[in-house]
């Protein structure tokens, strides 16, 4: 009568397959395309600040793995929200002689236009900002970038079966960016 042993070993490596499935080599996947588009973000802005705090964050849904890519809380995701869609012309300060009151805040809300001008120079403490054109980089950066990502995607999945024992792998490929 044959003997069959290992059967317990076995079973718990197949046991643990789905849950390293996805939170070693799915997240390393979504890591590694996530890294292509953010790259190509950095390229295309066209602000230092916002270039440096370009984030890639990974987090598993029940059926997925989502990369979320953007810049980090602060000054700089403020300024990356004004490349990535421009702004509208506005109010900055109101001279206090010209506001009747009101803030610069709700002048703006009311689409007040202009400023006091005399011989081109403005007048008191009235400072309107004309708008700022958008410079997208984002979504460009998904846009052009998606194949690659995909790919690189693919090649990291690729590359970690390739070496064998998936229970093997590290846990993490390092931080979220």
């Amino acid at each position: 009568m044959a003997t069959v042993r290992g059967r317990a070993e076995v079973s718990r490596y197949i046991n643990a397959l789905p849950e390293a499935i996805k939170s070693k080599l799915l997240r390393g996947a979504a890591r590694a395309g996530g890294k292509v588009i953010a790259d190509e973000a950095r390229e295309r802005t066209t602000s230092d600040l916002v270039r440096e705090n370009i984030t890639t964050r990974t987090r598993e849904t029940d059926d997925k793995m989502i990369v979320r890519i953007g810049v980090k809380a602060g000054y700089a995701r403020s300024l990356g929200v004004w490349l990535e869609w421009g702004t509208a012309a506005h109010y900055i300060t109101v001279d206090d002689a010209q506001r009747d009151g009101k803030t610069a805040r709700r002048i703006n809300k009311q689409l007040a236009t202009g400023t006091l001008v005399i011989n081109g120079q403005p007048i008191g403490k009235t400072v309107f900002h004309p708008g700022a054109k958008p410079h997208p980089f984002l979504r460009p950066a998904q846009d052009l970038k998606e194949r690659d990502a995909i790919a690189a995607a693919q090649s990291y999945i690729i590359t970690k079966l390739r070496r064998g024992n998936l229970l093997s792998l590290p846990d993490d490929e390092g931080p979220d960016e």
